[in-house]
């Protein structure tokens, strides 16, 4: 009877063992569904919020200096223009054309697909359906008028490697040493709507300093960097690595804001962060 009831003992307590195993692997498989479900509920809200509200953007190059630094980092309002195809991630929303569709005003910073190598550009709104814009002598005019442009102080950085590529900052007043200070003309230019905002000049005699007249067709706006002798905008014809005129499909949203900026070569290494450029305002 001993040898019996040891028996039952052991075959209940197998059973009652195999049973916590058993609720612990479920309770293990579904604590690892609820945290694959986070996660993908985490996914879709951002996917939803980038899409339709802001999309973060970092600043890889110097073409809009100092409007923008390299290393600068802000949100792009999405909301600003409208929605098209290229709103979505991999410019997979499923619809042609633009909704709730609003024209960029002229000053805008304008975060857009390049036509035809699928990359994020930004560059500021100059030219709006209609308007003629040309470059004489460095001198941009819309519609026949000269804009206005009053000197200030140069702007000033070191020369010296920048961002996670270490690109070299070009320099009007080359040639200048590692770690010397390199200088760049600066100028209040004030466009026809009011917007004012500075540009910059490293050489006179800069190919795009003197172009063609060009008439930005319906639908699309002409785009220039503000660091005017070191961008590829649209005085530059795609052919050449330009982006031409910009079909208006293509604009993602505004810059309003920078967030926060690095002035070294990874965003995450906090102690380089610029103190004058949280939450700064752009314009």
């Amino acid at each position: 009877m001993r040898h019996k009831g040891a028996t039952g003992e052991g075959h209940r307590d197998f059973l009652a063992d195999g049973a916590k195993r058993m609720a612990s692997y479920k309770a293990k498989k579904e604590g690892i569904g609820e945290t694959i479900k986070t996660i993908v509920y985490a996914l879709l809200i951002a996917g939803v919020f980038r899409t339709l509200f802001f999309q973060p953007f970092w600043i890889p190059s110097g073409s809009m200096k100092d409007t923008l630094l390299i290393g600068d980092f802000l949100f792009v309002n999405k909301m600003a223009y409208g929605y098209s195809r290229h709103s979505c991630p991999f410019s997979m929303c499923p619809f042609s054309g633009r909704i709730f569709e609003t024209l960029p005003e002229r000053g805008d910073i304008a975060v857009f697909r390049h036509p035809t190598n699928d990359a994020d550009f930004i560059k500021r709104v100059i030219g709006l359906p209609g308007d003629v814009i040309q470059v004489q002598d460095g001198q941009l005019i819309i519609n026949g008028t000269p804009v206005p442009q009053e000197p200030t102080a140069p702007f000033v950085e070191a020369f010296e490697p920048q961002g996670p590529l270490g690109h070299l900052p070009r320099c009007s007043n080359a040639p200048v040493g590692a770690g010397g200070i390199c200088e760049k003309d600066r100028a209040i230019e004030t466009l026809p709507n009011g917007v004012s905002h500075a540009v910059l000049n490293i050489d006179d005699r800069s190919f795009a300093d003197n172009t063609p007249e060009f008439t930005v067709p319906e639908g699309h706006v002409f785009v220039m960097g503000d660091n005017r002798d070191n961008s590829q905008d649209s005085r530059f014809p795609r052919s050449i690595g330009g982006v031409g005129f910009v079909p208006v499909e293509n604009l993602l949203g505004r810059a309003d804001r920078v967030i926060f900026s690095s002035a070294g070569d990874r965003m995450v290494y906090f102690w380089t962060w610029r103190s004058d450029r949280f939450f700064r305002a752009l314009q």
